[in-house]
This record gives C-alpha cells, sequence and structure tokens, in this order.
C-alpha cells in the first residue's frame, strides 16, 4: 500500500498546469549518486532526441516514496520512470530473482555482458506483464561480507556470525547457506546494531559501505563477492502507451545511451569508495575462497530457480559473454 507522503507529494506534483507536465523518474539514491547521474543523462538525451517533446524531471532521495511505493505508483501510471532495485520486483516478475542468485556471476565484466545480451532482454519482458515497460539495467556493484572483527575467507569463518540481510528469502537462505545467521533489518538501523552488537556484521557494496559509514564501526571487509545483480530502469507501461512509436524508439535509444555513462561514474565511484576506507584503517580481505562459497549455493539455485523457464535462464548467463572469456 503506497506510504501517506507519497499520495500527498503526487498530489502537490499534480496539480493544474498551463501545458503538457513533464514526466516524473523517481530514485531512492542520493543527488550525486550514479543512478541518479544517469537519469539526469537519459532526461537530457530522451529531451534532445525528441527534440524537447518529452521532458523529463527526476526526483532522488525518496522524494515520491521508497523503492515499493514508487513501483506500485509506475503500475498505476502515477510515476513515468523509476529505477529500481530487484528485490521488490522478485514477487512481480521470477526472472528478475534470477540474476540475484548468489555466485551466478563470474566478475562485473560477465554480469554485464549477460545482462546487455539475450539473458538480460528476457528478464526486462518479463516486466511488462505486471504494467512496466523495462528498459536496462544499472549496476550495482558486486556485495560481499563486513563484520566488526572476524575475516571471512571461508565458509567456517562464517560460523555463528549474525549478517544483516535485506528483507528477502532469496538473501536469508544465502547467507544460511554460507553458514552464517541472517537477520533481516532496515537499512537505517545497520548501524546501531552492530554498536550494541545485534548484527555481527551486513554485507553490501564498497560505495554503501562507505557512504553508510558502516566502516567506522566494521571495519573488516571481505571481498566474497556473493552478489553482483544489477538494478533496473523501467517505465510505466500507462505512460508508454501514451507515447507515439517514434517517441518510443527515442525512449529505448535514451536509456541505452544511459548505461555507459552509469556504468563509467559507478566504477569511479567503487574506486573512490575503496580508498577512502582503505585509507580509514579497514582491513580488506582478498583471499576468499570463492569456489568453497559458490558449492554450498546449489541447493539455493535449484529452489529459487525451480522452473524450467528460469533454470534454463540461468545456464544461459553461465554461458554468455564473459563466463567464457
Amino acid at each position: 500500500m503506497l506510504a501517506a507522503g507519497a499520495f500527498g507529494t503526487m498530489a502537490a506534483l499534480g496539480g493544474c498546469s498551463a501545458g503538457p507536465r513533464a514526466l516524473m523518474a523517481a530514485d531512492s539514491q542520493p543527488e550525486n549518486y550514479p543512478t541518479v547521474a544517469a537519469l539526469r543523462f537519459f532526461a537530457a538525451e530522451l529531451s534532445r532526441l525528441t527534440d524537447g517533446r518529452l521532458a523529463v524531471d527526476v526526483y532522488p532521495s525518496e522524494q515520491l516514496g521508497g523503492q515499493s511505493d514508487t513501483l506500485e505508483l509506475a503500475q498505476l501510471g502515477g510515476i513515468d520512470f523509476i529505477r529500481i532495485n530487484s528485490a521488490p520486483l522478485n514477487v512481480l516478475v521470477p526472472e528478475t530473482l534470477v540474476p540475484s542468485l548468489p555466485f551466478l556471476f563470474h566478475s562485473i565484466a560477465h554480469m554485464r555482458a549477460a545482462m546487455d545480451g539475450a539473458p538480460g532482454r528476457a528478464i526486462l519482458s518479463g516486466l511488462s506483464r505486471h504494467g512496466l515497460i523495462g528498459l536496462a539495467f544499472y549496476d550495482s556493484g558486486a556485495r560481499s561480507i563486513y563484520t566488526v572483527d572476524r575475516a571471512v575467507r571461508e565458509p567456517a569463518d562464517m560460523a555463528g556470525l549474525k549478517i544483516r540481510v535485506q528483507t528477502s528469502d532469496l538473501f536469508v537462505s544465502m547467507i544460511e547457506a554460507m553458514g552464517g545467521n541472517a537477520t533481516p533489518m532496515a537499512y537505517g538501523e545497520v548501524y546501531q546494531g552492530m554498536v550494541q552488537g545485534v548484527i555481527d556484521g551486513a554485507e553490501n557494496n564498497f560505495p554503501s559501505y562507505e557512504s553508510s559509514r558502516h566502516f567506522e564501526v566494521a571495519p573488516v571487509y571481505s571481498l566474497t563477492r556473493h552478489v553482483m545483480a544489477p538494478e533496473i530502469l523501467a517505465m510505466s507501461k500507462h505512460s508508454w502507451d501514451k507515447l507515439s512509436p517514434q517517441d518510443r524508439d527515442a525512449v529505448v535509444q535514451a536509456a541505452a545511451a544511459s548505461v555507459p555513462v552509469m556504468r563509467e561514474l559507478w566504477d569511479r565511484q567503487v574506486v573512490q569508495s575503496r580508498e577512502i576506507v582503505t585509507a580509514a584503517g579497514v582491513k580488506i580481505v582478498d583471499d576468499v575462497d570463492q569456489d568453497a562459497f559458490s558449492q554450498l549455493m546449489h541447493p539455493i539455485w535449484a529452489q529459487y530457480a525451480d522452473t524450467p523457464e528460469l533454470r534454463r535462464l540461468v545456464e544461459d548467463i553461465r554461458n554468455s559473454g564473459e563466463a567464457n572469456g
């Protein structure tokens, strides 16, 4: 159900206007985050391709509500574009579970090759059944384990560790399979949870680890790189259906053009965030036995890729692009 604040914001934005309203794009991340910068590039490119017929206003920092709110609003046609993590889509679109499977991708290059190819197109096409048009994938980096005081090099090191995860059955199953104790918790509670000993650590990418200041209380970052799930740029099907074929082509072109921009910004941010936490004294553990962890994930793949279609998608990803390089 939509938050009351989201309704209020939409009412204020949807008031009377002298001309056609600008299209709206929502992102939960703050200003200057790579996904927000990519959305602004997308907006400028779309305006250029349509000679100004289509203008897009970008609303970062959850101005239009949290991700679940903006997802629902986009399905109803209240928001035109959303940049969303795949987790809120998992229940609606089973295909979005597949790129979140642990240790599915061998590298960021493999993930990008798969998402740019046929597997990515198959995942995006699944959104159309639920009021959305999938346009592109944005990076969300490689997620790794960070802890208050213990390096994680092999599954035995996870024993007894209480690791925060987002509210996701898949992530709970993953941490349990790795040997730890999964603790779903709101992101904003993680810092204090580690201070108070409620949890022993969490898992995320370098930019989030750095920007959240979690490195201050969990200064051991082990490069498990267990998940490399991308994020999704999508358009409301209600809004899409109102566009001419020419303008639909422009939307697709602008979205595709924003992807390399986002990736360049993301790669730069990863390097910068790693340098910041290293300078602050974080111990980065890079001798992780990823094969040992990966061998534990086959039951997870079987549990969540539980139809012939999803299993075929897993195999297509494993056989794509950089996986064979």
